[in-house]
């Protein structure tokens, strides 16, 4: 059988858990992570792909792996998982106190400023993680993203959720932007700090004459800024969170120029 067929078997009958088959194929599927030569997502010619056996692969991975004690210098770990290792082999920036679990995958260029990547996660070539900024579990990250500081990327596993988020290439998120539950950001979009997004946040796009109301998805070079809406409840009127969407980033060759721009001109903090 192949890995798929057998990490299928054992995620429905958790028994077959016990036998070194299923425990090989579950290690050897996470160590694929690891080498990025599998994903959890991967980007399709409709849209985006989720390898849902990958990442039951991930979730059986917790109960076979065994606590260890992990020590790195005077610091000391004790988990499941272990960390990456040859980062200057992988042609990555690691700063101190970053850190990167063992099955995810890290590509040349990335720079890991104070901050975590989970099992699971892809972050792909030029990429910054900016300082506590977190990537959780299988997240999905694209070539030049800026995550700043404090940023708070989503996983699939606490609660377990069907999609992982996904931020797709050149995109900027903003201080302390909390993005989770499986949304995905488009290309080159810009959040403005403070931007929350869930599965049932609002996304409005006020550009028109009309506000258009998205849900899970930021579109292209959109310019995201924190809003609120009046909902009534038993109790009253109250101010709900919600997304606004409120112009366009401009396509140039130069991203930093038409990032510094989109700022500029919407009044955006970061």
């Amino acid at each position: 059988m192949n890995l798929q067929s057998i990490i299928e078997k054992a995620w429905e009958n958790r028994e077959l858990l016990q036998q070194e088959e299923a425990q090989n194929a579950v290690k050897e599927v996470v160590n694929q992570l690891d080498a990025g030569n599998l994903r959890v997502a991967e980007p399709a010619e409709d849209g985006w792909q989720v390898n849902e056996w990958v990442k039951k692969a991930v979730v059986m991975y917790f109960p076979i792996a065994r606590m260890e004690t992990i020590e790195v210098g005077p610091f000391e770990f004790h988990d499941k998982i272990p960390l990456k290792k040859n980062y200057a082999q992988k042609g990555v920036r690691v700063v101190p106190h970053a850190i990167a679990r063992h099955g995810s995958f890290v590509a040349e260029g990335v720079i890991m400023m104070p901050s975590y990547v989970n099992i699971g996660a892809y972050v792909d070539s030029g990429t910054m993680v900016d300082t506590w900024a977190t990537v959780g579990s299988c997240a999905q990250i694209g070539k030049d993203v800026h995550l700043s500081g404090g940023v708070g990327i989503g996983g699939v596993l606490e609660p377990l959720q069907a999609a992982p988020v996904i931020i797709e290439d050149n995109a900027f998120i903003g201080s302390r932007c909390i993005v989770v539950e499986g949304v995905r950001v488009g290309k080159e979009a810009v959040l403005g700090a403070n931007v929350v997004l869930t599965a049932s946040t609002k996304i409005i796009d006020v550009t028109g004459n009309e506000p258009r109301e998205l849900k899970s998805y930021v579109p292209e070079r959109s310019v995201v800024i924190p809003g609120s809406y009046t909902k009534k409840f038993p109790a009253g009127e109250f101010q709900v969170p919600c997304a606004l969407i409120i112009g366009k980033r401009k396509e140039s060759t130069d991203k930093k120029t038409s990032l510094n721009d989109a700022l500029r001109t919407h009044h955006v903090a970061v």
